[in-house]
């Protein structure tokens, strides 16, 4: 499958199974360039292994095409424009910061040195020091500089920030968003902190248990989606609605909400006062079991 527009990545029917187990069961979806995508799930429906399909670093079922190209026949083709940090990378400890910039200089042909320090300037990070003597945020840090330094088209970041602080977290997507997003590149964002990335994403991907629940652009979501906010008083005729999910509106403020999909009947609308619906709140609607229902009543 070759690309021919401004897709970079489109999957059909992909599945990936360890044993009788479907990791990844039917999943269809397309990246365009440009976007920045948060891939959303809960721990098991298939994120990391989806990801790694996306590299070549696991077999699939079938289509995948990344960048017009296969990723398991044409790994080393693709590796020279996507760059990929799973959720355990590691750089080595005994290197120098600056021994890293010489050392991807001289085995990746788009990597430049040039803009690696420039990035590097960007971050507390000094040059200078080995990696075993780096805060955690800081070698986040830097293993973003190194990686945002390669002449890519596609970034797979797999829980980049697991584990930082706010701040260090709030540093690693800045530095992501200014400096490698140009509108042509896309970035694929594997994360558990929705809420502070949700604000810098364009498109939403959601699995469960290995099925794609849900993808759509944001701007989509919010034509689609409609929360209605409202008071105890019609809780019940608000249930008799059916809607995904029922829930508070936030600690302490007593508000009731519910979310639905498409819009519901003007009665219903006229119980309670519309609101945007967040990604946390539509992505517990779309992946919650039945039985353990998040109903605040």
């Amino acid at each position: 499958m070759s690309a021919t527009d401004d897709t970079l990545v489109r999957a059909k029917g992909l599945t990936m199974r360890y044993g009788a187990k479907r990791a990844v069961d039917d999943v269809s979806f397309a990246i365009p360039k440009g976007r920045v995508v948060g891939l959303l799930g809960h721990n098991g429906a298939g994120k990391t292994t989806l990801m790694k399909a996306l590299v070549g670093l696991a077999s699939t079922e079938g289509e995948l095409s990344v960048l017009g190209l296969d990723p398991r026949r044409q790994r080393t083709e693709l590796l020279q424009q996507a760059c990929y940090i799973p959720d355990v990378a590691i750089l080595p400890r005994w290197a120098r910061v600056n021994d890293l910039v010489t050392l991807m200089s001289r085995m990746h042909p788009r990597f430049s040195a040039e803009r690696a320090r420039a990035l590097l300037r960007r971050t507390s990070v000094d040059p200078k020091a080995k990696v075993k003597t780096l805060s955690k945020g800081m070698m986040v840090q830097a293993h973003l500089a190194l990686i945002a330094s390669i002449d890519a088209r596609l970034m797979i970041l797999d829980e980049p920030t697991l584990g930082l602080d706010v701040l260090s977290r709030k540093a690693f997507y800045e530095m992501l968003i200014d400096e490698w997003c140009d509108g042509e590149r896309s970035v694929l964002i594997s994360t558990h902190q929705v809420e502070e990335i949700e604000s810098l994403l364009s498109d939403v991907l959601m699995l469960n248990e290995g099925k794609l629940v849900l993808s759509i652009s944001l701007e989509d979501m919010d034509r689609r989606f409609v929360a209605l906010s409202h008071d105890a008083a019609v809780a019940d005729q608000m249930a008799a609605a059916h809607p995904l999910l029922r829930y508070r509106t936030g600690p302490g403020s007593g508000g009731n909400a519910a979310i639905f999909d498409g819009e519901p009947p003007p009665q219903v609308q006229a119980l309670g006062q519309r609101m945007r619906p967040s990604l946390v709140d539509l992505f517990v609607a779309l992946t919650r079991k039945p039985e353990l229902d998040r109903q605040h009543f």
